[in-house]
């Protein structure tokens, strides 16, 4: 098995317990979902980048956080609007 594979398996199996978790206390959140999701990314990216070699499978997984960080940001403006609204 290689990393690619590796972190496939691992962001998989992150996404499996946040949502075994989230439904065994019976509280679904889409904000808490997608901050966990983008967590788990971000630490598996953390773990394949290499010091001078970077594959090109991870130059997809920058823009992959790129949106996952624009996705919260637009979550996180829409909870603020309701608050204000």
């Amino acid at each position: 098995m290689n990393k690619k594979q590796g972190a496939a398996i691992a962001l998989m199996l992150w996404l499996a317990i946040i949502l075994v978790f989230m439904l065994l206390v019976q509280r679904f959140d889409l904000m808490t979902f997608i901050v966990l999701v983008l967590i788990g990314v971000l630490v598996i990216t953390q773990l394949l980048k290499q010091q001078y070699v970077q594959p090109g499978y991870l130059r997809y997984l920058d823009y992959l956080i790129v949106v996952g960080f624009v996705i919260f940001g637009a979550l996180v403006l829409k909870k603020i609007l309701e608050f204000h609204g």
